[in-house]
């Protein structure tokens, strides 16, 4: 029978009352009882203070039964977009999926129309881009963002492509992201060892995200696809 948090709490608190007597502590949190159940470790699910927590943030324990944050408060934190886990894609080097991820807003050559709009400014090239990771790639994407929203433009570009960057259903942009994430996952063992330990969880973001995003921001089902493929081919 599937027993949510709350539910597996309070039957911790009546195996005191009742004064039932078991190897291990009568007393437990939820999270260690999951954990025992589940064989996960306890630590993905510790409660995390609210107070001083980024309004961004979704944390431990707000994951449903059967569920697990992708934490950067832990190791899950591997599989997240803003981590250092570096790798070639194309023959090219890039230091995190999120430097992959914003370089593409930024122009490729100096024919490129995003450098020719007078008033604009490019505070990085894009191989500086592709050499960062977490907040520092976001916010240099971000940058990027407020030139193609004054541009009017509504795509970005890879190998001299252009792309919408927000399409309705899944194009170009999403392929590549999932072949990008594909091979940060093959290139970095401890990746791959931190997602296969997920086993059958269900991933969910850690970070609130807009109704209806696009596939592309959604790397927690990409990593599912991913990780049920490595779960078939071992």
């Amino acid at each position: 029978m599937a027993l949510s948090l709350n539910m597996l709490t309070c039957f911790a608190a009546l195996l005191v009352i009742s004064g039932c007597r078991s190897p291990q502590p009568a007393m437990r949190s939820a999270a260690e009882i999951l954990a025992a159940r589940t064989n996960y470790p306890a630590h993905w699910w510790t409660p995390v203070s609210t107070n001083g927590a980024p309004s961004w943030e979704i944390l431990p324990q707000e994951a449903g039964l059967g569920e697990v944050i992708l934490s950067k408060r832990n190791e899950l934190g591997l599989l997240s977009n803003f981590a250092a886990t570096p790798f070639t894609f194309r023959s090219k080097h890039y230091a995190s999926l999120e430097g992959f991820w914003q370089m593409m807003k930024y122009p490729e050559t100096e024919d490129d129309p995003r450098v020719r709009i007078a008033g604009l400014r490019w505070t990085h090239t894009r191989e500086q881009v592709a050499q960062m990771t977490a907040f520092e790639a976001k916010h240099a994407g971000d940058l990027a963002s407020e030139n193609m929203k004054r541009m009017g433009i509504t795509w970005v570009s890879f190998e001299g492509k252009r792309m919408e960057y927000r399409p309705v259903a899944p194009g170009e942009h999403y392929r590549l992201i999932v072949a990008a994430t594909r091979e940060k996952v093959r290139q970095n063992p401890e990746v791959q060892r931190v997602l296969l330990a997920t086993g059958d969880l269900i991933l969910k973001p850690d970070h609130h995200q807009e109704t209806n995003s696009p596939a592309a921001w959604r790397y927690y089902e990409i990593l599912t696809q991913i990780r049920t493929d490595l779960q078939r081919s071992k």
